[in-house]
């Protein structure tokens, strides 16, 4: 079959990658002018998604560009001593396979890995997905093309999602909490520490990466309600930033001096994607596309990936019958969403606390974790962390034939 992709982040490549494996020939469209390499945060790769780069080849290099980061700092917003905590204990009692990484390294790492098998075509964007047997889809640079199947890998701002279902406020449910992540000198990060200020309702933090020239600021608050801001009017999210952490540390205001001279910014509301199907005709999302859990809370990239490598197993399951394999894809993947949308609300919770009390032991919940021994560490983490115990739990299908990852 004739499969385009839209969107060149996580999920289209990793899926991309299993369509190609099982006989497929797959296009994947990116509105960038080229594969972003500047900016993104850092993400984790739970267990199942060590899993599937595992079974990709590519686990060696996603350990190679490991953030680092093996201590973290806690400043409570009022507290007079920081709490000083062991990141590599909290990763181990979390999970028993992980990895912190950033997204745009992983987006290359999954790109290297496909670009020899797969047609990238950067710089455009899907405009029209006519309904109808023909497959004809229309570009907004390029000439029309025929593809039996569409998938959108686009993101929480879904283009295909908007095409083929309608406007995405029909599905998107604001959490009550933003998210901003600046890029800032990496002389204002300390290696391999990730350092946090919390106070009641907002959270900021830094860290870099042993292999990165440069360092990021992240920022998280909350609002009662939805803030009048685009998710493109730069200049009014980093207004809203300077509003929400003033008076936060001195430590912030320094981070918050970079707004205006960043090379990158991202900024968004956390949301939650809640639909009934992700399917439609010859159409059908993956990853955040379709059931983002939310930016920053809910483990989207391991949930993204796991969506991806089940899409293409149960297309060579259905042996190319869609409908069937679309079907199958989203009763696979159901329960998964619905865990990672509860897990996103608890984390939520504990990372952006809503009292000087929630701010208080999410500090020492995390001073407790790090000075446990290693078993009982583990067993009060997975008492009190949703989101180890979804993405821990998630068993993946061993799709037959199984495809074996092409010697790089």
């Amino acid at each position: 079959m004739q499969v385009l992709i839209s969107g060149a982040s996580v999920a289209g490549p990793a899926l991309a990658y299993w369509l190609t494996r099982y006989g497929h020939s797959v296009t994947v469209v990116e509105r960038a002018p080229s594969l972003r390499k500047t900016g993104g945060h850092a993400v984790d790769l739970f267990h199942p998604a060590m899993d599937i780069s595992e079974r990709m080849g590519v686990l060696p290099r996603v350990e190679e560009h490991a953030t680092g980061a093996h201590r973290m700092t806690l400043r409570r917003e009022g507290a007079r001593r920081p709490v000083r905590v062991d990141l590599t204990k909290i990763f181990s009692a979390t999970s028993e396979r992980h990895v912190e990484i950033m997204r745009d390294d992983l987006s290359e790492i999954y790109y290297d890995a496909t670009r020899d098998d797969v047609e990238y075509v950067f710089d455009d964007s899907i405009t029209e997905i006519p309904p109808g047997p023909d497959g004809e889809v229309r570009f907004e640079n390029s000439a029309p093309r025929r593809f039996d199947l569409v998938v959108g890998a686009d993101g929480l701002h879904s283009n295909v999602r908007r095409l083929a279902f309608g406007d995405e406020t029909r599905f998107g449910h604001f959490i009550g909490a933003y998210l901003g992540v600046l890029t800032v000198p990496r002389h204002l990060s300390n290696d391999g520490e990730l350092l946090i200020h919390v106070g009641v309702g907002r959270t900021a933090g830094i860290y870099g990466a042993r292999h990165l020239d440069d360092a990021r600021a992240l920022f998280l608050f909350r609002s009662e309600r939805e803030l009048d801001c685009h998710y493109r009017d730069t200049p009014r999210q980093k207004d809203l930033l300077r509003g929400a952490f003033a008076g936060l540390h001195p430590d912030v205001d320094r981070w918050l001096a970079e707004l205006d001279r960043t090379p990158a910014f991202y900024f968004d509301s956390i949301t939650q994607l809640r639909m009934d199907t992700w399917s439609r005709g010859r159409v059908t999302l993956v990853g955040d596309a379709g059931y983002c859990p939310g930016p920053a809370v809910g483990g989207s990239t391991t949930l993204a990936v796991v969506g991806a490598y089940v899409l293409a197993g149960e297309l060579a399951r259905a042996g190319g019958d869609h409908e069937r394999a679309f079907a199958a894809y989203e009763r696979a993947m159901a329960d998964h969403a619905h865990h990672s949308r509860e897990a996103a609300l608890s984390a939520a919770k504990t990372l952006i606390p809503t009292s000087r009390l929630g701010a208080w032991g999410f500090t020492q919940g995390a001073r407790l974790l790090s000075s446990l021994p290693p078993t009982p560490s583990r067993t009060l983490a997975r008492l009190i962390s949703k989101t180890s115990r979804v993405y821990d739990a998630m068993a993946l299908d061993d799709y037959s034939p199984s495809p074996q990852a092409a010697p790089r």
